[in-house]
């Protein structure tokens, strides 16, 4: 029986992430499981172009990303639905936040979106291809 589902997004990627969200939301519908939805913001803090940004720059970046995903899981699932979602903004790699979070949470199932691949990442993208190597619970990859 599966209690949490953790959905990862895009919040860029709206439409292409519509079906992978909707995809979770029933797949938590199942069992009757909390729904998690998470986004991440990239964290430029340890990089050459972090040296621009200052720490009001990532929370502002981390406030906006917020807004951006509730309106997104307002939108696709609606009101009723959304209010029981637990929506998650994180900063730094997608790939790494989404297995912590998912660690963080127990969760038992992982929702992620593979996007019209490029040929150097021609069966899954970089990032949920390592969530599928790394993950400690299942993950259904979304095709879009």
């Amino acid at each position: 029986m599966t209690k949490t589902v953790l959905c990862a997004v895009d919040i860029n990627r709206p439409v292409e992430e519509k079906p992978v969200l909707e995809t979770a939301a029933k797949l938590a519908a199942l069992d009757g499981a909390q729904l998690d939805i998470l986004t991440v913001v990239p964290d430029f803090g340890s990089t050459v172009v972090g040296a621009y940004f200052q720490d009001h720059h990532v929370a502002t970046a981390k406030q906006e990303a917020g807004k951006l995903l509730r309106n997104l899981s307002r939108t696709t699932l609606g009101d009723e639905v959304d209010m029981k979602v637990r929506h998650i903004v994180a900063v730094g790699k997608a790939y790494e936040e989404v297995l912590k979070a998912a660690t963080h949470a127990g969760t038992d199932l992982i929702v992620i979106g593979a996007h019209s691949p490029d040929l150097k990442d021609y069966l899954l993208g970089p990032n949920a291809a390592r969530v599928v190597r790394h993950a400690k619970c299942s993950v259904y990859v979304v095709r879009s």
